[in-house]
C-alpha cells in the first residue's frame, strides 16, 4: 500500500506535531544522560496515536502494510528532531530483518507485538571491527544436542542492544552465518552500555555464553538476509540523515538572519551567503537520493541496490557538511556544549559510520554497479 501526495503531506505534519512536542532539545539533553535512553512513555503514544511502529509491516502482522516512501517521511522527522526512541533499532532493522528472512513461522511470532508498541528489537551483526559484513562473523552458533542453539562470541555497536525485548543475531554456523532471535532474559547473555560520540543514539556491547538461540529463515542463509536488510537500511538512514541536514540548513538560515555584526546581519555578507547555498544544494540532493531509493524500493525494481548505495553515500556525506557548516556559521556559540549544533555533528558523523563508514559503503555502491 502506498499513500498520496497529500496523505504524505499529513503523515509528514503529524510526526513533525509530535516531534516538536516530545522531542525538544531538553528532552534529548535529559535522555542523553538516562537509562534507557528514550522515554517509555513517548513510545507508547508513539505507538497508540501514531502507530509508527507498525507503519512498514504487513497487515497480516498486524501493521498498516505502507512501505519505504511513507517510512521515509517518518525518518525524515525523526532525524530532524534528533528523537531519542527504539524506531530505527526495532522497525528499520528488526522487523526488516525478519521480513526478509521469509520465515513466515518467526514473522506471526515476533511482528504483531512490535507493530503494537509492546516489543522493541535490534539486529546484532558487527563485533569489534565494526564491519556489518556477515562474512566476517565470528560469533558461533553450535548445537546443543537437544535440538536447539546456543551461541556463543561478542556483538558490538549494536543499536538499542541493553533494552531491546528481542535481539536478532547473525552468527555463523557450518552452513554459514545465520539469522537467530534471542530473547532478552536469556541465560549467559550480557549487555554493557557502549560510550560512543553520538549520546542520542544508545548503543551496546553484548556477550554471548552459551545462550539459547531460535534459528530466523535458512540455515545459512544470514548472508543473502543482510544484504537485503543493509540495502532497505541504508535507505532508512539516509531518509534520517537528510532530516538532519535539513535542520542543519534551518538553523543556519535562521542565525543568519537575526544574528547582527557592523550593523547588519550576517546573512547578508557573501561569505555566510555561500555556506547557507553549498548547504542547500547538499540538502536538496540528499533528499532526493534517498526519496528516489524509498520509490524504487516501493516498486520493487531492479535499480533499488543501486540506488540505496548512492543514497547511503550522498546523504552521509551532505549530513557531515551541514552539521559542520552549522557550526561555522554560528561561529563561537556554535562550539558550545550549550548549543545544539554538537549534537547534530555527532549524529551525523556516528550515522556516516554506522553501516562501516566511507571506504565500506563506496565499495558497497561499486559491488552493487557490478564493478
Amino acid at each position: 500500500m502506498t499513500a498520496g501526495e497529500s496523505e504524505l503531506r499529513e503523515l509528514r505534519a503529524s510526526v513533525r506535531e509530535f516531534m516538536e512536542a516530545k522531542s525538544s532539545e531538553d528532552a534529548v539533553r535529559k535522555l542523553m544522560e538516562s537509562e534507557p535512553r528514550f522515554d517509555p512513555a513517548v513510545w507508547a503514544q508513539a505507538a497508540d496515536q501514531l502507530r509508527l511502529p507498525g507503519l512498514a509491516i504487513p497487515e497480516e502482522y498486524g501493521g498498516d502494510g505502507f512501505g519505504p516512501v511513507e517510512l521515509g517521511v517518518v525518518l525524515e522527522e525523526m532525524g530532524r528532531a534528533l528523537l531519542c526512541s527504539p524506531f530505527f533499532a526495532t522497525v528499520v532493522l528488526a522487523a526488516q530483518a525478519l521480513l526478509a528472512s521469509g520465515d513466515s513461522e518467526a514473522c506471526a511470532r515476533h511482528l504483531p507485538g512490535i507493530a503494537e508498541g509492546r516489543i522493541t528489537a535490534t539486529l546484532a551483526v558487527a563485533e569489534d571491527s565494526g564491519s556489518w559484513d556477515p562474512a566476517l562473523v565470528s560469533t558461533r552458533a553450535l548445537p546443543d544436542g537437544d535440538g536447539g542453539w546456543r551461541l556463543r562470541g561478542r556483538k558490538s555497536f549494536v543499536i538499542d542492544g541493553t533494552t531491546a525485548d528481542l535481539i536478532l543475531v547473525v552468527a555463523r554456523t557450518v552452513a554459514g552465518p545465520t539469522l537467530f532471535a534471542v530473547d532478552r532474559e536469556a541465560a549467559g547473555l550480557t549487555a554493557e552500555p557502549l560510550e560512543t560520540l553520538d549520546a542520542t543514539r544508545a548503543m551496546a556491547r553484548l556477550t554471548f555464553d552459551a545462550v539459547p538461540a531460535t534459528p530466523v529463515g535458512a540455515d545459512g542463509a544470514g548472508g543473502r538476509i543482510m544484504a537485503k536488510v543493509l540495502d532497505i537500511a541504508s535507505v532508512g538512514l539516509a531518509a534520517e540523515q537528510a532530516g538532519g541536514a535539513r535542520r542543519c540548513l534551518e538553523a543556519s538560515a535562521e542565525y543568519a538572519r537575526v544574528r547582527h555584526q557592523f550593523g547588519r546581519p550576517i546573512g547578508t555578507f557573501q561569505a555566510v551567503k555561500h555556506k547557507c547555498a553549498d548547504m542547500l544544494v547538499q540538502v536538496e540532493l540528499a533528499e532526493a537520493a534517498s526519496r528516489e531509493a524509498a520509490r524504487l524500493a516501493a516498486e520493487g525494481a531492479a535499480e533499488f541496490p543501486v540506488a540505496a548505495a548512492v543514497a547511503h553515500a550522498c546523504c552521509s556525506r551532505a549530513y557531515m557538511f551541514a552539521a559542520m557548516e552549522n557550526i561555522q556559521v554560528h561561529g563561537g556559540i556554535g562550539f558550545t556544549w550549550e548549543h545544539p549544533a554538537h549534537l547534530y555533528f555527532r549524529r551525523a558523523k556516528s550515522s556516516q559510520l554506522l553501516f562501516g563508514g566511507p571506504a565500506v559503503y563506496h565499495e558497497r555502491l561499486l559491488d552493487r554497479l557490478g564493478i
